[in-house]
């Protein structure tokens, strides 16, 4: 596998590698739908050219988990026909305790030395038998001068890996890249809102059965918390107590980076993913935490083509996908 890095700045761990094609497909799988969005790169700029969504059958993916993979396999393959997507080759994204991406110090060696020493080093960083894992990295700044260097390692499950490879393929689609993300959610949380590469921001991706807390203290991501909470059938009387539940969580997390001596504390908040449509949890979220807090537009400085422009839901679904344009932005 190869981190690669693509326009934006961001990271990916690449199971197969890209063909040679303008456009990429991201597809974000999610417990309540999946998002496939086409991101033409033969521009000077990205430019969405196409956008599919369709709902999974509730309990066919479970907080990340595929369970009936014949279903899923089938709903993919006919959110493609009706989106009008005839690529194929995807970019995907993996998440959740058998993923983890950390930043490490190591001596200062050249790409062909690291390849050699990185899987040594990673031994005592990631908490997975390294014989079952997909591993890589990328050095973050090639051109320092220092006696060390900082290093993004990214690691991930084989078996994981190996199950949603085998989905896709049952759906006919072939996966080009596996990325981390956590890592994809900050490519497009960068490419759209470049200020909140300063300071610390949280990232709060809310689904509808679990939230995901990503801190990046000037840009870098520090850390990725998940919660076992989401909107998913939501009334109205639950939302604040959810709502509470997750700012929790937050805070939690806001302070554990502090501590670490990342930041003063969370500067702002970007809420995205499907959950944040629920009523007034947004405002909620906000009131408790008494820090500036925005619902993330994945389209704020995207080019959006003809074909897609006149989609009368499309500010609505923009929340939902930051994911799949995140792992879409990979160039070719």
């Amino acid at each position: 596998m190869r981190i690669g890095r693509p326009a934006s700045g961001g990271r990916v761990l690449s199971a197969i590698g890209f063909r040679s094609r303008r456009t990429t497909v991201g597809l974000d799988i999610g417990s309540g739908f999946n998002k496939a969005v086409v991101v033409d790169h033969a521009r000077n700029a990205p430019r969405l050219a196409r956008v599919a969504i369709a709902p999974n059958a509730e309990g066919t993916v479970v907080a990340g988990a595929i369970r009936d993979p014949d279903r899923v396999a089938e709903s993919l393959a006919s959110m493609f026909a009706r989106g009008g997507i005839a690529q194929r080759e995807v970019v995907i994204g993996v998440s959740g305790r058998d993923v983890m991406s950390k930043l490490i110090e190591v001596d200062r060696m050249d790409e062909e030395e690291a390849r050699a020493a990185i899987p040594w080093e990673a031994e005592q960083h990631v908490p997975f038998d390294m014989e079952a894992v997909q591993l890589d990295f990328v050095i973050t700044d090639p051109s320092g001068e220092g006696p060390t260097m900082t290093v993004l390692l990214a690691a991930a499950k084989r078996e994981l890996i190996e199950t949603r490879v085998s989905l896709l393929r049952r759906a006919g689609l072939i996966p080009v890249a596996v990325d981390v993300e956590a890592l994809a959610l900050h490519n497009a949380l960068e490419a759209n809102y470049p200020g909140a590469m300063q300071g610390v921001t949280g990232l709060v991706d809310v689904g509808a059965e679990a939230t995901t807390v990503h801190v990046l203290a000037d840009g870098v991501p520090v850390l990725a918390r998940d919660l076992g909470i989401g909107t998913g059938g939501l009334s109205g009387d639950d939302v604040t107590p959810r709502a509470g539940r997750i700012a929790n969580g937050i805070e939690r997390a806001g302070a554990f980076v502090e501590a670490g001596g990342f930041g003063l504390g969370l500067a702002r908040i970007f809420l995205c993913g499907g959950g944040v449509a629920a009523s007034g949890l947004s405002d909620l979220l906000a009131q408790r935490l008494g820090v500036e807090t925005h619902v993330a537009n994945a389209l704020e400085r995207l080019d959006v083509g003809p074909d897609v422009a006149d989609r009368t839901d499309l500010g609505d679904v923009a929340p939902m996908l930051m994911l799949s344009v995140g792992l879409a932005l990979r160039r070719p």
